[in-house]
């Protein structure tokens, strides 16, 4: 019997990776993750509600990131991914087209971000190192610390492309780390980048997500041990791929 329809007719979205457990796909840019009061159309609408319940969206990204973004099909999977998610265990690799270059050609970066409003601006995250955030206990409770490392990996007189490993996964973290690092994405406007027609030049570039949980089928026996695998996707964009092959830097010795 064939398998119940995941998406709803019409609206399917690009398939990175599946099995009977999980999808993996290709969020586009501009679509939200879950509806809103404004926003009807998202990742969340656009599947077919199960039986037994699902899918689920095990992570999220922003609706102007485009990329890989996991969903479980099964609740013990989402609980599985959920964990290694919680623990640190996965990988979350991004790709950004920003403005200038770093002063080195990779690193690691931690500060802490919190969240801010304001009436002109909305909400936005600010960053602040962690000494500064130590010296003040309203800032204390508010801050959660986030962890970057960058890598260059094409560059011309004016743009780089950035590789991104996030080891945490706050809020607009990669866009703000970006900021930190003086070189914003091209088309994130509220963290100091150029505005630009293709909108925010982020993407979830790929995931490894480490799974451990019992893989038993229904009537057949129990396993006495849980099995280990890992999820692996990773998303295209030609524009960054186009400017990858255009401008990359010598591989070091």
């Amino acid at each position: 019997m064939a398998p119940p329809p995941f998406f709803q007719p019409g609206l399917a979205l690009p398939i990175l990776w599946e099995d009977r457990h999980f999808v993996v796909i290709n969020k586009p840019a501009g679509l939200a993750a879950h509806p809103g009061p404004q926003t009807k159309d998202s990742v969340e609408t656009r599947l077919v509600p199960q039986k037994r319940g699902g899918p689920w969206l095990v992570h999220r990204l922003d609706a102007d990131t485009a990329g890989c973004l996991l969903l479980a099909r099964r609740k013990s999977a989402l609980i599985a991914a959920q964990r290694a998610f919680s623990e640190h265990k996965t990988i979350k690799q991004y790709w950004a087209l920003v403005s200038g270059r770093p002063k080195q050609m990779s690193g690691t970066l931690t500060t802490e971000l919190r969240r801010v409003s304001s009436a002109q601006q909305g909400w936005k995250m600010t960053s602040s190192s962690v000494n500064d955030t130590a010296s003040s206990s309203r800032s204390a409770r508010e801050s959660r610390p986030a962890r970057t490392s960058w890598r260059v990996l094409a560059a011309n007189e004016i743009t780089s492309l950035l590789e991104l490993t996030l080891h945490t996964g706050r809020t607009h973290q990669a866009r703000v780390h970006c900021a930190v690092l003086g070189t914003p994405i091209i088309g994130d406007t509220l963290y100091g980048g150029r505005q630009d027609k293709n909108g925010l030049h982020l993407l979830a570039r790929s995931l490894d997500v480490p799974i451990q949980y019992s893989l038993n089928e229904p009537g057949k026996p129990s396993q006495q041990k849980n099995d280990l695998f890992h999820i692996q996707a990773t998303a295209k964009h030609a524009e960054l791929e186009a400017f990858l092959q255009s401008h990359a830097l010598p591989s070091s010795p």
